[in-house]
């Protein structure tokens, strides 16, 4: 079935269906510690017809698709698992319109969040939401995408307007508008954002725009323990602070960074913090943040205005997978994340870290704790069963102790190869259901196969 799309394909696309090994392989890779898994071929639409004709041809054989932006994606989401074609995106990677007065703009899904900002600097305009790795707008559409200025701008979900979006066989559809709310019909645009490519090809995106601050200043500083720092997050959230950006490292992370980047820190836990807004309401923010972090103990606060030293804090927080995967020695990283109510954010980052110490793990924690969202990343050999199966132990417990306190074993990263056996124990029968809307949407599951649903026991 798939040699037969692969010959239709083939005269259909010319030169950009590739069948390579270097290509294949390219597409087959990823940041994290899953094996090579290379597609059997890599198809390079360049507009929507063509993404639509390209489904059709892959239901009509039954061939697996599955869309390719930054791979950047951290649970396989973007792995052909069962051959078939990997869609790579990347060419269709315009910006369509920007309504500069109804603060949004029209995109392609392959365009980058840098290369976005980069376009609309004149505007005065930029799009906030911010995961770190320098990821396509179609990606982190498709996998509920946050980031760093999550505690304030919201994640992918509350920044898209609109969608247009490719079915398994082929159908174009449109959802939402430009509108800032709608009360027609079933809410298609958000059934889609999040779907991580399993219910239909994301070819047009709608998204939010902000108006870029007048003052923007950024501060570190460091605190004695872990739950000193996390309760400092909670009463600088619950008084209302409105953070920027808020993120806690800890210190084994603050080792990786002093390793990978010599960051020459205190191997102690650390906030990294971002106010924007008026000259006077950043200084009134950063001066109300120090008054709370007195009384947990804090020391070196240091804010930043320039530019150059913002760039230069967030240049090495941005860097935190590879500073912890060099804390190992082969280079590779098993990262996870959970998110849970802000009021059980210590616990659960203080039961991370002893759980990671009873299996003798080396793991690092770094968060968007202003919600509640942290990531571990644990430093692994894939070639030691023994290892692999702690590191297996510290994600099977750290995922309970989510589900225990109230909240999600993933936040950001979704769900892909690896959250899948959680998925029956956070959503129970609603996963019944889920599995019907795939059916619906997918009836031959050609729409990345084997990602995110448990098969039906």
């Amino acid at each position: 079935m798939i040699d037969a799309a692969l010959s239709e394909l083939k005269a259909l696309l010319g030169d950009r269906l590739v069948t390579t090994q270097a290509d294949r392989d390219l597409h087959g890779q990823n940041e994290t510690w899953y094996p090579l898994t290379p597609p059997d071929a890599v198809a390079y639409p360049e507009t929507t017809q063509e993404v639509s004709d390209i489904l059709k041809i892959c239901h009509a054989h039954e061939c697996p698709v599955v869309a390719y932006g930054a791979a950047s994606s951290l649970e396989g989401q973007h792995l052909a698992t069962r051959g078939g074609i990997s869609l790579d995106m990347n060419r269709m990677n315009r910006v369509l319109q920007v309504n500069a007065e109804d603060l949004n703009c029209v995109v392609q899904p392959g365009i980058t969040r840098i290369a976005l900002n980069e376009e609309l600097r004149a505007t005065g305009l930029f799009f906030p939401v911010d995961p770190g790795a320098n990821a396509s707008i179609g990606g982190m559409t498709a996998t509920r995408a946050s980031g760093t200025t999550a505690v304030r701008y919201g994640t992918m979900r509350e920044n898209i307007l609109a969608l247009e979006a490719v079915m398994a066989d082929g159908t174009i559809v449109r959802t939402g508008t430009q509108a800032r709310k709608s009360s027609t019909g079933y809410d298609l645009t958000h059934l889609l954002v999040g779907s991580e490519g399993t219910l239909g090809i994301i070819t047009e995106l709608t998204v939010k725009l902000q108006g870029i601050p007048e003052a923007i200043s950024a501060a570190t500083c460091r605190f004695p323990t872990i739950e000193d720092a996390v309760n400092c997050v909670i009463l600088t959230i619950q008084t209302g602070i409105p953070m920027a950006r808020i993120e806690l490292v800890d210190e084994m992370m603050v080792r990786g960074f002093n390793n990978y980047a010599d960051a020459g820190l205190p191997e102690v836990p650390h906030l990294f913090l971002e106010f924007h807004g008026s000259e006077n309401g950043v200084a009134e923010q950063a001066e109300m943040f120090g008054a709370i972090a007195e009384d947990f103990g804090v020391e070196a606060y240091q804010t930043a205005t320039k530019t150059e030293d913002r760039n230069a804090l967030w240049a090495m927080r941005h860097k935190s997978h590879y500073a912890s995967a060099s804390l190992g020695k082969t280079g590779h990283l098993m990262p996870t994340d959970v998110c849970v109510p802000i009021s059980k954010l210590a616990e659960a980052v203080v039961q991370a870290q002893n759980d990671a110490k009873r299996l003798g793990l080396t793991s690092t924690i770094v968060g968007h704790v202003g919600d509640g969202n942290f990531h571990s990343g644990l430093a692994i050999d894939p070639t030691d069963p023994d290892q692999m199966k702690a590191a297996e132990e510290f994600t099977d417990a750290l995922a309970k102790t989510a589900l225990r306190l109230g909240g999600t074993v993933s936040g950001e990263h979704g769900i892909g190869l690896g959250k899948m056996k959680y998925m029956t124990a956070e959503h129970g029968a609603a996963v019944a259901l889920m599995r019907s809307i795939k059916a619906a949407f997918d009836p031959k599951n050609i729409l990345n196969p084997g990602k995110m649903l448990p098969p039906a026991e």
